[in-house]
């Protein structure tokens, strides 16, 4: 296909690889999933390329995203609250990276970071950015019974313990913790729209902007129940050193913010236009993993350890 030749793999670099988009994905996929098995259907087969080979990594056991069945998932009364503690001072700038926009903080120091829950070690905060869909319907990259939401907020974080920095981390096991919380439509989010009054400065493919001082913690939910389970990056080199600590609340944001992201492109300036949308990876098989939660409920279902 055409946009399999236009797609440069020996260009990538190493965030290229972490973060492609999904150039031409169907405005309406639906999708289907149990912990087992885990599929997407679409009315076209029109993916970017770079989920038209191989989306697993040979021999892979535990990809991400997945769908977090609430059912089958396991209350561990072990696992303690995370511990976030983010520095706004550390925060660095925004930019589109070409495959969404991601705000970026200086992890030389522990100023910023996790700690506790499901983790040994204290995690720096690297990053965080978003995933959306073209339409309200789809955008989260995981899912929940099924359900996807518009939107996927995640901040990456890297073991600061065991590795020297966050290059290592991206591929060493127990390298990264990424803290993933769903958007739904509703109020309006005060601290969102500061990154949304930015977005025009970052419309094309490598521009970048300041923020200030800006502490992400204002963008978790208040209740910090979460999922938890072992998974891996949702892009190429899709390594599989990711703890995923997934917020059971998603956080309310006004249609108008969501619709913000969607003015944003793929593409740099002096390019032919490319929406960014639609920038999220089909769901891989939970295979013989399991979703720990760090709450019980009657009404769910949770089953406990």
């Amino acid at each position: 296909m055409s946009g399999r030749n236009a797609w440069k793999t020996s260009a990538f670099s190493l965030v290229e690889q972490m973060w492609a988009p999904l150039w031409s994905r169907p405005t309406r996929p639906e999708r289907w999933c149990s912990q087992h098995s885990c599929a997407r259907q679409t009315s076209t087969n029109t993916l970017h390329p770079l989920w038209t080979g191989p989306v697993s990594v040979p021999g892979g056991t535990r990809q991400s995203p997945i769908n977090i069945q609430w059912r089958d998932s396991i209350y561990d009364p072990r696992l303690k609250p995370l511990r976030v503690s983010y520095d706004a001072v550390s925060c660095l700038y925004v930019w589109n990276t070409g495959y969404l926009f991601q705000v970026e903080f200086d992890d030389v120091t522990e100023a910023s970071g996790i700690s506790g829950g499901p983790l040994e070690n204290h995690y720096r905060l690297k990053q965080f950015h978003f995933h959306w869909g073209a339409v309200n319907e789809a955008g989260s990259e995981h899912t929940v019974d099924g359900h996807a939401y518009p939107a996927e907020l995640h901040l990456v974080h890297w073991n600061s313990v065991k590795y020297q920095n966050y290059k290592e981390a991206v591929m060493g096991e127990n390298g990264l913790a990424v803290i993933g919380v769903f958007l739904k439509l509703g109020a309006h989010h005060q601290t969102l729209q500061r990154l949304v009054d930015i977005l025009p400065e970052i419309k094309h493919k490598d521009a970048r902007a300041a923020v200030g001082p800006f502490d992400p913690s204002s963008l978790l939910p208040a209740c910090r129940d979460y999922w938890t389970y072992a998974g891996s990056l949702t892009t190429p080199p899709l390594t599989e050193s990711v703890t995923w600590i997934i917020q059971k609340e998603p956080v309310e944001v006004a249609p108008s913010q969501l619709s913000a992201f969607r003015t944003l492109l793929f593409s740099a300036l002096g390019e032919e236009e490319k929406m960014m949308v639609n920038n999220y990876r089909p769901l891989q098989p939970l295979m013989n993993r399991k979703v720990w939660a760090s709450f019980q409920t009657t009404n769910e279902g949770t089953r406990s350890l």
